[in-house]
């Protein structure tokens, strides 16, 4: 495995810094296995506060919830301008955290406090409290699809408690496998799965009827728990093999991806390509190819990577630093594509066409067959512009590229006439 230097280009960090109001930071090392040094950028950092654990992001991706263990708080991250602008006191050493569909209150687990606070996310403050057995120790929470039910898991007693989430109050406890630690629910509601940490398995309950339906058993120190967007497959990390076990739902089989030290959390891309795990040892994240069952790059990310979340639109997440008391924010990389029709342009016409680029990093253009007419010239961030000087029919295609995927070509035909110019078809449309 080799290091490779990866700092974004000049063009790139402004671009980046306009978007955070200005402030960027570079976290330039990214491991890689074969290929091209690509997986994510770490582009700020948001100060927290103490001891930060566990992530949730709101539906909409405008806010970002973060608690933090050792002030008994919660952090909300307004991720437009990656700003901290509230912080809502909660119950003794909160864990866990997750929001409900409807983006309107957020459940944090008091880890040491046998209660469950629910945060108003409009009034930024807790609505109620909801209170747990004494002894328990509330780890981890998750909401289902739906909306009415948390399940909230002890890290003590092997069970897992049901919240109705319409009158806030317990209304079922399951008896899972021994020493449970994280949960996640199915996207299609019908199954939640519960880390045992102590019994190397995975607990598979059905939402129907609350019970343990399948135990599938794991590596070593289970923790972290994510499943796939279509339901069939779930992946656990193991925090004392450095592996990911990548479950198939339908036959119960696991299998063993090596990753970094001691991982703790996992997450899944919404388009379910990626997998995501936070290496608490290594200060890393890995990336797994989820078609391929294989690591693709591992990046550095922050001291003591634990909980994170992706952003709705997959395209970046939020990592807490246990260690630090800082929130990475993090950009994955995109493949490029490029989309635009330049219209017709005249002799003697001051002409200027701007292609649409998506991907991170963002595209560079340049001509890649035909020429463009006399006098005029594209720029690397795509823009078509210039006085042409002849007339004629010209066809060239521009390509955007950004060392992430393939380039992509977009074939251009441009009239340029000796009238006064009206608009026209020009180019195909869109790729990539």
């Amino acid at each position: 495995m080799s290091i490779i230097e990866r700092f974004p280009s000049s063009a790139r960090r402004s671009r980046i810094s306009a978007a955070l109001g200005g402030a960027i930071l570079i976290v330039g090392a990214i491991l890689t296995a074969a290929g091209p040094a690509s997986a994510a950028s770490v582009i700020t950092e948001v100060t927290v506060g103490e001891m930060p654990i566990r992530v949730a992001i709101a539906p909409d991706g405008q806010r970002a919830y973060v608690t933090n263990r050792g002030s008994n708080t919660v952090s909300v991250i307004n991720t437009e301008a990656n700003e901290v602008i509230a912080t809502i006191d909660v119950g003794r050493t909160p864990y866990g955290v997750a929001v409900t569909p409807d983006g309107s209150r957020a459940y944090v687990t008091n880890h040491g406090g046998h209660s469950v606070s629910v945060i108003d996310t409009e009034a930024n403050s807790v609505a109620t409290t909801v209170q747990l057995p004494t002894g328990s120790i509330p780890r981890a929470v998750a909401i289902t699809p739906d909306g009415q039910y948390a399940y909230v898991v002890h890290q003590s007693g092997a069970t897992v408690s049901v919240i109705d989430t319409d009158t806030n109050t317990v209304v079922g406890t399951i008896r899972v496998g021994a020493g449970p630690r994280e949960v996640a629910i199915a996207p299609d509601g019908l199954h939640v799965y519960v880390t045992d940490n102590i019994d190397n398995t995975v607990s598979q309950i059905s939402t129907e009827t609350n019970t343990v339906v399948d135990t599938i058993s794991v590596g070593t120190d289970p923790l972290g728990v994510a499943v796939t967007p279509d339901s069939l497959g779930v992946y656990v990390v193991n925090n004392t093999d450095n592996t990911v076990s990548q479950i198939d739902v339908a036959t119960g089989i696991a299998t063993a991806i090596p990753v970094g030290a001691k991982p703790m959390n996992v997450a899944i891309t919404p388009d379910g390509q990626q997998v995501y795990v936070t290496n608490h040892s290594d200060s890393t994240m890995s990336v797994i190819d989820a078609g391929s069952s294989a690591v693709t790059s591992t990046f550095l990310v922050g001291k003591g990577p634990e909980g994170f979340a992706i952003t709705p639109d997959g395209l970046g997440a939020y990592v807490a630093q246990s260690g630090s008391g800082l929130v990475s924010v993090i950009a994955f990389d995109q493949a490029p594509t490029i989309s635009g029709t330049p219209p017709a342009g005249g002799v003697g016409q001051s002409y200027d066409h701007t292609f649409t680029l998506t991907g991170e990093p963002i595209p560079t253009t340049h001509v890649t067959s035909g020429a463009l007419p006399e006098g005029m010239e594209l720029s690397l961030d795509g823009v078509l512009s210039g006085t042409p000087t002849e007339p004629g029919q010209f066809a060239f295609t521009v390509t955007a590229s950004n060392d992430v995927g393939a380039d992509v070509g977009l074939p251009v035909v441009l009239d340029i006439t000796t009238d006064t110019p009206t608009p026209a078809l020009g180019s195909l449309g869109s790729v990539g």
